[in-house]
Formats: structure tokens, sequence, C-alpha cells
């Protein structure tokens, strides 16, 4: 049996728009074209799109899924490898889901988490690739940014970078919280902090550097949202901050 695009769009909920881009860029192609023009796609090709969602839902680009999929034709063993990948993902996001229990409820409670317990679920390199895996991928293909790849020696300071960088933001989203003025001395000496510390981990920010930052995530759909999610007015509140430190910084 035989089913148009739309149809296939139906069945998949996938966008007849989408359909056809996959088609352009080869990486799921109809069984045929009738002559009057309309895709047409059988049952190796459902499967092959239930294949390629089950590596979307894990977070692979594209162009990585066209390849492995291109040099593994065997159906099984695709599967058999999503199937350990989802059964991996599962067990890291347990593990984060647990985590964030933990920091809503010290939240709620208005106590500071300890840092060690700050990211259970990001302990290899392996886990940090995955959760970086979404932003690497938006990155790419919004600015053509190459993907930060972590190696396992990259994990223990990965982790002490993560941790310092969300005690800044939970600081600087409480500040905002209890309705200090973005010029006020504690959140002068919370950037400062923060810069010196970045400093001494190999990263190059200025007062003015970190203050263009800030205003590049009030331009991104991405990083707007991460810090609005965090806590509402913490990207307007971290940016008028920085602003205001690099003025005293001139």
């Amino acid at each position: 049996m035989l089913y148009t695009v739309k149809e296939v769009s139906e069945l998949s909920h996938v966008t007849v728009k989408t359909l056809h881009h996959y088609h352009r860029i080869g990486l799921l192609l109809p069984s045929k074209v009738s002559e009057a023009g309309y895709r047409l796609y059988g049952e190796k090709e459902l499967e092959r799109l239930q294949e390629i969602l089950f590596f979307k839902e894990l977070d692979f680009p594209l162009d990585q899924i066209k390849d492995m999929m291109d040099h593994r034709s065997d159906r099984l063993s695709i599967l058999a490898r999503q199937e350990e990948l989802i059964h991996s993902r599962q067990h890291r996001l347990d593990r984060i889901a647990q985590t964030l229990r933990k920091s809503i409820a010290s939240m709620q409670e208005g106590k500071t988490m300890d840092p060690k317990e700050m990211f259970r679920g990001f302990e290899n390199a392996e886990e940090w690739n995955e959760a970086l895996a979404r932003q690497n991928q938006y990155l790419k293909e919004t600015y053509g940014v190459e993907p930060v790849v972590v190696t396992p020696g990259d994990v223990q300071e990965l982790n002490e970078q993560a941790v310092e960088a969300m005690t800044f933001m939970n600081e600087m989203a409480r500040a905002l919280r209890e309705g200090l003025k973005h010029i006020d001395e504690t959140i002068v000496e919370l950037i400062r902090s923060h810069l010196e510390f970045m400093n001494k981990h190999g990263h190059k920010v200025s007062a003015e550097d970190f203050a263009a930052q800030t205003r590049f995530f009030l331009t991104d759909d991405f990083h707007l949202k991460m810090l609005e999610d965090q806590q509402t007015g913490l990207a307007y509140y971290l940016a008028a901050a920085a602003e205001a430190f690099e003025a005293t910084n001139r």
C-alpha cells in the first residue's frame, strides 16, 4: 500500500513541510513520485521515518541521522541501538529529575542547595554531550557554530564551571526576587567574582564582553527562554546589571 505525503503526515504527526525537507536532503525519499507529481510512500519508507523520529527524540542532528542510517541498513540493529540509547537516556533523566526535584524543594524552602548535589546526572563525558546536544544543534543550525564535544578529561572542569554558573544565576535570580537594584554593591560583587572565576578557568571575559553577551541573550530565543524559565525578568535584569558593571569599569 502506498501513502500520500498528507497521509504520512497524519500517521506520523510530522508536518508535510518537514517531510518535503527530508526528501530534499535525501533523508527520506518517497517510494515513487506519481505522474501528477505526488510523493508516495510505502512500508519501508514508514519504517525509515520511524527510525528517524527515534533518533530525533535522542537529539541527533539530521546530518548525523542520515549518515548513521545510510551506513547501517539493518533495521533490527538500528532499533536495538536506539532502544539501548533510550534506556540509557531514561536512566540519566531519572537521575536528573531527582536533582530537579531537590532543586525545586531547596528554592521553595529558601535554602541553598549543596553544589555537589546540583549536577547529579552529569557525571561523565557521554552525559554531558547528551545534555549539550540540543544547544549544540541549535547553535550550529542558527549560527553555524561547530558543536562542543566533551571528552572524559573535561568533565571535572565542566562540573566545576557548571556549579559556579548555576550558583551565580541563582544568586542573580534571588536578587531580582528581593528587589535589589541592578547597581547594588551585592550585584557588582557577584558579577566581579563570576568574571574572575571565568578568567581563571581559561575564558577571557571582560566587563565589556559580558555586557555584550547578556545583550545577545535578549535577542536569541533559545537563551532568552532558558533564563526566563528560571526566573521571569532574569534575562533583562542580568543585561541591565552587566551594563551597569561595564560602566563602572571603563
